[in-house]
Formats: C-alpha cells, sequence, structure tokens
C-alpha cells in the first residue's frame, strides 16, 4: 500500500517537475541568446491569463488538444501509439464542415449530427491501421504516418473538388451547425472560445469511466499490459486492438469538429499539418495519461501556443521560443525514468 501512495505521487509530480525544467531550460536558452527571461515570461504569463480574451483564447486553444491528447493516452493504454491523430483530426473536421454546411437541419439535430459524423470519420481512420496491426502485424506507427500524408492531400482535394469557396478554403458551415457562443465570446473580451471545451471535458470523463468501470475497458488495458495473457485469459486481443484504435480516432476526430464546428466555422485547404494531433502526444505524456492530467497539460500547451506572439511583440523574445521550451518539457517527460530515479532517494516509504 506504501509503494503504491508513493508511486502515485511520483506520478503527479514528474509531470510537474518536467514542466518546470522545461521552462528553466527556456529561461537559459533566452539568456545565451541575449534575453531577459523574467520579461519573456512575464508577457507569456500575461499573454496566457492576463486579460479575459486571453482566457478565452487559451481555453479555446486547449479544447482540441484535450481531445487529442485523449486519443493518444487512449491507444497508450492499449499499448498502442497512435501517430495518425493528426490525420484523424483533419478527416473528422472535413466531416464536420461537410456536415454542416451541405444538411439543412434544425440547430438540436443539426450540431449533434455534424459532431458525431466527425467522430465517426476519425473513428474509420483509426479503424484502419488497427485492422491492419491485428490482422497482418502492420506496426501502427508505419500506417498512421502514412495515413497522415493521405488525410493532409485527400482532405485538401475534397474542399478544392466538392466545397471551395475560394481563397483557400471550404464554404462556412451554418448557424445551425456552429458551436460558437456569442455568450462565452463576450465574457472573455471577444474571444473565440466556443461550447467545445464542455464536449472536451465530457470526453475525458467518457474517457476515465469507460477505461476503469467498463468490462471492455478493462480488456483494452489488460491487452496494453499483456497481450499474451491477455489471449490466455480468453480475450479477443484483435478485437480490443481494433476497437482501442477506432475509439482513439473517434476522440481525434472530434478535436477535429471543435477546430470545424468551433473555431473556424470552415476548413482550409491545408498545405501542412495544424500540429494539433502531434501536440496531442506531449499533452498525454506531460498528463501521464490520465484525463485531469490531459486537461492540465492542455492548459499548458494551449496557453504557451496562444501567448507565444505576446511574448514577442512585449519583450521582444521570438515566439519560436516558445517551441524550444516545448521541446524541452517533452525532452524531460521524455526522461522521466531519471527523474523517477532522482526523486526515489528523496521519497520515503509512506509518505
Amino acid at each position: 500500500m506504501q509503494g503504491t501512495k508513493k508511486e502515485s505521487f511520483l506520478t503527479i509530480l514528474v509531470p510537474i517537475l518536467a514542466a518546470v525544467l522545461g521552462l528553466v531550460a527556456g529561461a537559459m536558452v533566452m539568456l545565451i541568446g541575449g534575453y531577459d527571461p523574467f520579461t519573456g515570461y512575464s508577457a507569456l504569463l500575461d499573454g496566457m491569463i492576463g486579460s479575459p480574451k486571453a482566457i478565452g483564447e487559451t481555453i479555446r486553444a486547449m479544447t482540441p488538444l484535450i481531445l487529442a491528447g485523449i486519443a493518444v493516452a487512449f491507444a497508450f493504454k492499449a499499448g498502442l501509439f497512435n501517430i495518425g491523430v493528426e490525420g484523424q483530426l483533419l478527416v473528422g473536421w472535413m466531416a464536420s464542415v461537410w456536415v454542416g454546411y451541405a444538411m439543412d437541419l434544425p440547430k438540436f439535430i443539426h450540431l449533434p449530427v455534424a459532431i458525431i459524423v466527425a467522430a465517426l470519420a476519425g473513428a474509420v481512420w483509426g479503424w484502419i491501421p488497427g485492422f491492419l496491426k491485428a490482422r497482418y502485424k502492420v506496426h501502427e506507427v508505419i500506417v498512421t504516418i502514412m495515413m497522415n500524408y493521405i488525410a493532409l492531400n485527400g482532405t485538401s482535394w475534397v474542399i478544392k473538388s466538392f466545397l471551395y469557396a475560394g481563397n483557400e478554403k471550404s464554404f462556412d458551415i451554418k448557424a445551425t451547425a456552429s458551436l460558437a457562443s456569442p455568450f462565452l465570446s463576450l465574457i472573455t473580451g471577444n474571444s473565440r472560445l466556443h461550447y467545445g471545451i464542455i464536449i472536451a471535458i465530457i470526453a475525458a470523463i467518457i474517457m476515465w469511466f469507460f477505461l476503469n468501470k467498463t468490462t471492455r475497458g478493462y480488456e483494452i488495458r489488460a491487452v496494453g499490459f499483456n497481450q499474451n495473457a491477455s489471449e490466455y485469459a480468453g480475450m479477443n486481443v484483435k478485437k480490443n486492438i481494433m476497437l482501442a484504435m477506432a475509439i482513439s480516432g473517434a476522440f481525434a476526430g472530434l478535436a477535429g469538429a471543435m477546430e470545424g464546428l468551433g473555431t473556424f466555422q470552415n476548413m482550409s485547404s491545408l498545405s501542412a499539418f495544424t500540429g494539433t494531433g502531434f501536440d496531442g502526444i506531449a499533452v498525454a505524456l506531460l498528463g501521464a495519461g490520465h484525463p485531469i492530467g490531459i486537461i492540465l497539460a492542455a492548459a499548458l500547451f494551449g496557453g504557451l501556443n496562444t501567448a507565444a506572439p505576446a511574448m514577442n511583440f512585449v519583450a521582444d523574445v521570438p515566439a519560436e521560443l516558445v517551441k524550444i521550451v516545448i521541446a524541452f518539457i517533452i525532452f524531460f517527460v521524455a526522461a522521466s525514468y531519471l527523474i523517477r530515479l532522482f526523486l526515489g532517494r528523496f521519497v520515503k516509504e509512506g509518505k
């Protein structure tokens, strides 16, 4: 029991320490580059939470990151590394915009349908590498990386062929499919905050409940721990692999819907990845795969990304340094074994 308490304490402490070390390392880079880290971080903090609009934009940016982080973490639980969250996000984004533009329905039907279709599109895109993994032992990392590029170019082609409104963008969705909230925007200084944050939090709760309170969730976690033992115990390993990747893809598709139905109300014909799906990997790692940790990590990464321009304008510190800080945080999370080894010498049994 004491060992369990110690492990839980370290699980919470390690990501926090990794974030702190990342910020310290970023400050050292600023000093080497001739910038004032105190001024830079002050401007960064102000850009994150210094005004109602900054807070609204931080919450808006963290919304798809929560869902992307959940998508990565869910696959982790099954022992799978879903690098394809970016592609699943893109197909979910496109599906939500298509439904949002092409259908003419009452809002109480139109919005849920657009969200559900986005989740289904992401689920199908996630199921494909899951099927290939389960049926033919094809490594999911290779397949998901390839499918990211298929999604990027495929969605661009669909937009230009069927939804093109000019200026490299699709038609805007109808108001009946929108997550936009004039009320939330008003109280946050006309930010782009929308109702998607509620969906993201609900998704985090669903993830926790499914994995920890259902039989199927237990099987998925068991497969993640040991496939051979799970199969010996009578569990259908192949089915659980495909299901885990499909559910992971569904969460990623929802992340895309948050962008299409919430932030942008359309979809651009992209020539490069958004980065949200890849940031989801860092969010899942920093959040230790736990829903609460993922929400907090998404808040940090969302705030860092939205406040980077403020650091540049106010403190004259290049916005690219935020990416360096994020990279350092990921590095220290990846080096968590060394951090645990170091902390283990100072954490006594029973504390």
